[in-house]
């Protein structure tokens, strides 16, 4: 989504441990595991005033429970089942900073969008999981591919349920100075 915008980037992925901890509420751990990110790429990075965006997506079933990437096809067709004729929010949570290691942050925000599923008939959730394309997406459906008909309505941000809440990011990074 960034390149679409004609803005120049580098990937740089940061590789932290994502298991949540025992009684942790989603949106703490959604802010932790940000920050972590953060963290891990300006050590690894070029230690220099570069931007660097980071970013980590979670979706909070109906029951308020976080639900990550699925191991595998059953828990993908039981986290798409769970969702199924019910309303869920996927928070993204984004952090601006510069490369430099302990820099203060210069942008930290949630953005949350409210997404209602119709109710599934059959076999859907099932034949859905089968094709592997939720397998790599927190709560098992990839919204810009195949699960897109199972989507009634989206209260907020398109982008944000893709992954990047594009409009928001462009706004923090234009009223830094950065773009």
């Amino acid at each position: 989504m960034i390149a679409m915008l004609g803005m120049p980037f580098v990937v740089s992925p940061a590789r932290i441990d994502e298991t949540p901890h025992a009684g942790e509420p989603p949106h703490a751990y959604l802010h932790r595991v940000t920050c972590a990110k953060l963290d891990a790429v300006r050590v690894k990075g070029r230690n220099d005033d570069a931007a660097v965006l980071v970013a980590d997506t979670i979706v909070v079933s109906p029951r308020g429970v976080l639900l990550g990437k699925p191991a595998n096809s059953d828990e993908a067709q039981a986290m798409v089942e769970h969702l199924a004729g019910a309303t869920h929010e996927v928070t993204t949570c984004f952090a601006l900073s510069t490369g430099l290691a302990g820099a203060p942050m210069a942008h930290l925000q949630a953005v949350t969008t409210r997404v209602t599923f119709r109710a599934l008939i059959g076999g859907e959730a099932r034949a859905y999981a089968a094709t592997g394309e939720g397998r790599d997406k927190a709560g098992g459906y990839a919204v810009q591919g195949k699960a897109a008909a199972f989507v009634e309505r989206i209260e907020g941000s398109y982008t944000n349920v893709v992954g990047l809440p594009l409009c928001e990011v462009v706004v923090a990074i234009r009223q830094l100075g950065w773009w």
